[in-house]
């Protein structure tokens, strides 16, 4: 894969830190498709080896929606501008995603960001197809829209721009207040019942925060974000998540409190999923940053997964199983009942759709 000379400045201007300040993995385990692995040459350059500086790699994808079927997944249409994510999240459950690009769930994960530079054309010819049934679209899916480098590219906003011209319904979930900028183009959508926005938040202690989402938003900022949100009339939620038993689960209350009084009007929540490499990355943030929680976090995720530290299976994975995961369902219900929050976001709206101006020249056959 290519660096983007456009976007080679971009990766300059990370500034370099100590080995683990600004990043959420502290190692970058084998890719498990992969039968060989590069080891880094820490005597040469150890901070380099240990915290890499973030590079942007061009991305040549020919189409840009992605499909899903998961049953327990609220969203059959995804838009995904970037892939990997430099807010470095160190439980994100996206991670081995980087594995099927030939790259570590972990440091490179967060470091190795590719980009879809025509992500907006792309859209654009994609919403102009007669093939294209109008429903909403999940921006994203997969790894946050509104990370760093976004400041800089503007490729969420572009998107954007291109879904408020067919007024084509969008919900967003994102960990970043940068998303407050486009809510001209929100607000737009939003009057068409086309548009919704979800603040994820998993604990309101800057600290741990800044620990556990090096380089995401502080929560005050998100809950600041969900305000500016609701006051232009665009619907805005909180997603209490991960809820990390043992570490952030007692805060669930306390977000979903400080969500509504910011204006949120629905919530969700997802527990703590560690799929694959994520299972060992996320202990070994234990390790580094919470070592007198983390049997306790161990035991709890235990009690929530049947014994094991993870369940991939369809409608446990996001929520657990048995008598903690009911326990933490009927905390999230009074929560939201005493914060005025409704379970799950609004239903948005299609019947504003209309193709691109020139849809209809575009798709004719040009003539010899």
């Amino acid at each position: 894969m290519e660096q983007a000379a456009g976007l080679r400045h971009a990766a300059g201007m990370v500034e370099q830190v100590d080995p683990w300040r600004g990043r959420g993995a502290v190692t970058n385990p084998p890719n498990r498709f992969e039968r060989l692995a590069l080891a880094p040459d820490e005597a040469a350059d150890p901070v380099e080896a240990r915290a890499p500086r973030t590079e942007f790699l061009r991305d040549r994808s020919a189409s840009v929606i992605a499909r899903n079927d998961s049953p327990d997944v609220p969203f059959d249409a995804s838009l995904n501008p970037y892939r990997g994510c430099e807010h470095g999240c160190a439980y994100c459950y996206a991670r081995p995603t980087h594995e099927y690009l030939g790259f570590s769930s972990g440091l490179d994960f967060e470091t190795r960001i590719l980009v879809k530079e025509d992500a907006p054309e792309l859209l654009r010819r994609e919403l102009a197809s007669r093939n294209w049934r109008p429903q909403p679209l999940a921006l994203s899916g997969v790894t946050d829209a509104y990370q760093p480098i976004e400041r800089t590219l503007r490729l969420t906003r572009r998107c954007l721009e291109v879904l408020a011209e067919c007024r084509n319904p969008v919900s967003i979930v994102t960990k970043n207040a940068l998303v407050a900028r486009d809510i001209d183009l929100l607000a737009e959508l939003a009057r068409h019942h086309a548009a919704s926005v979800c603040l994820s938040i998993s604990t309101l202690d800057a600290g741990l925060a800044a620990r556990l989402e090096p380089r995401a938003s502080l929560p005050a900022l998100r809950l600041a974000t969900l305000e500016k949100l609701a006051r232009a009339g665009i619907p805005a939620g909180v997603l209490v998540a991960p809820i990390i038993p043992g570490l952030t689960e007692s805060e669930g209350l306390a977000i979903l409190k400080a969500a509504g009084e910011a204006g949120a009007t629905f919530a969700g929540k997802v527990v703590l999923r560690l799929p694959h490499a994520v299972e060992d990355l996320f202990d070994a943030w234990l390790t580094q940053h919470a070592p007198l929680r983390r049997e306790r976090v161990r035991a709890g995720l235990r009690e929530l997964r049947g014994g094991a530290l993870d369940q991939g299976s369809f409608g446990a994975r996001m929520r657990g199983e048995g008598p903690a995961a009911d326990r933490l369902d009927r905390m999230f219900e009074i929560g939201c009942r005493r914060a005025g929050l409704n379970r799950g976001g609004p239903t948005l709206s299609v019947r504003a759709f209309r193709r691109p101006p020139g849809a209809q020249l575009e798709l004719l056959p040009v003539e010899p």
